[in-house]
């Protein structure tokens, strides 16, 4: 028989110091996209599975939580990315004419983690911006992302972007069938040119030539100026160039301590993104601390089909990463119902200060906080000393 406080495999609780790092982080990060005009949205963590699963969000079927629910019989889902579920307020809760900018903060849930060592409970946090199709949102996006995470205390940043066009662009024109397409995706997302190759033999020699080009071009700027050489010359090839070009050159000058780079055969989330897309990656972390993009489609299955773009990261990875913060400095207090002593205890936490109150007995336990000050009785007043 198991333990009973056993939990489930990559599952966790959050204890002391944890929690307050994710508590932190998430009122920094909210706080950020409130001062860029987010509004902050609250989904419920489960929904019947067809609205989560529909469109773009049939990808999330292997990893969601499916169940009955027990009022309608109906199967439900349990929440495994929180975009479906915002795209759905943005096109038939809130219907807004103009620009929506969403952010929101919540668990979700995994089937399986995402790697070995990650959580089946990531927090994830993100910003989204409705009804905008120029390039003037993306550029919103990338900035309250590198401004969230340098504020977060992150530094020596790596902005990697990429483009679902081009691929796309590419293989314009070209019959291909989706199982077919599904290992071309994944030969170029491996990088696998032999597999590409085969895979692209019957393909008009222009196809075959850029998609063989594609895994070679990762790098710096110089790499836009070969892919323009190197891949098929079409509208959709060069509109994702102009404007990976433009995120680069604009991240330069916004963000110059963030090191841009680009690996235009990067196929994550191809079937999902329809533009531009960027990972964040920072020193000691083994994957990308943050990701977004642009994903015109994702409102279509709620019938109001509208730009939109936007990025998530789960906060846990995140604090992972952070630089560790000193314990919050605290007031010791003795206990008693002294209502001067209570008088005083209330006006410092009225103007924001922590009072940690020393229960009878327990005098000599180590803290969670560095009380740094007491409250000590002098000559009929309480008063604050340093300790």
């Amino acid at each position: 028989m198991s333990s009973a406080w056993l939990l489930p495999e990559h599952i966790a609780d959050v204890l002391p110091a944890e929690a307050r790092r994710l508590e932190d982080l998430r009122r920094s990060l909210l706080e950020m996209a409130r001062s860029y005009g987010f509004e902050q949205v609250m989904p419920p963590l489960l929904e019947h599975l067809e609205s989560l699963l529909t469109g773009t969000g049939r990808a999330l079927d292997l990893r969601t939580f499916k169940l009955v629910d027990q009022l309608s019989g109906r199967s439900l889902g349990i929440r495994a990315d929180t975009t479906p579920q915002v795209a759905r307020i943005d096109a038939h809760l809130l219907n807004r004419k103009g620009v929506t900018r969403l952010c929101y903060c919540g668990p979700v849930l995994h089937t399986r983690p995402q790697s070995p060592h990650s959580t089946r409970e990531p927090l994830q946090l993100g910003a989204e911006i409705y009804g905008h199709a120029g390039l003037e949102a993306d550029l919103e996006v990338q900035d309250l992302a590198l401004d969230g995470l340098r504020a977060a205390g992150l530094a020596g940043l790596v902005l990697d972007l990429a483009d679902a066009r081009i691929v796309r662009g590419v293989l314009a024109g070209v019959a291909v069938g989706a199982a077919a397409l599904g290992q071309v995706i994944a030969a170029m997302a491996a990088k696998d040119v032999a597999a590409l190759s085969a895979l692209s033999l019957d393909f008009p020699v222009e196809v075959r030539s850029g998609l063989l080009a594609l895994p070679t071009l990762y790098g710096d700027l110089a790499v836009l100026d070969e892919a323009r050489r190197r891949l098929p010359a079409c509208a959709l090839v060069s509109a994702a160039l102009d404007d990976l070009a433009g995120l680069a050159r604009h991240a330069a000058i916004a963000h110059p301590g963030v090191r841009v780079g680009f690996d235009l055969a990067d196929m994550g989330g191809y079937a999902y993104y329809s533009g531009a897309r960027f990972a964040v990656y920072a020193p000691g972390a083994s994957d990308a601390v943050l990701r977004g993009g642009r994903y015109d489609e994702v409102g279509a299955v709620f019938g109001r089909n509208r730009p939109a773009v936007g990025f998530s990261t789960d906060l846990k990875l995140l604090a992972a990463c952070v630089p560790p913060a000193s314990r919050p400095t605290a007031v010791r207090a003795p206990w008693s119902e002294d209502p001067t002593l209570r008088q005083a205890i209330r006006r410092l936490r009225e103007h924001g200060e922590t009072v940690v109150c020393i229960l009878p007995g327990h005098e000599h336990e180590g803290e969670e906080f560095d009380c740094d000050r007491q409250l000590l009785a002098v000559d009929g007043q309480w008063v604050l000393r340093a300790i």
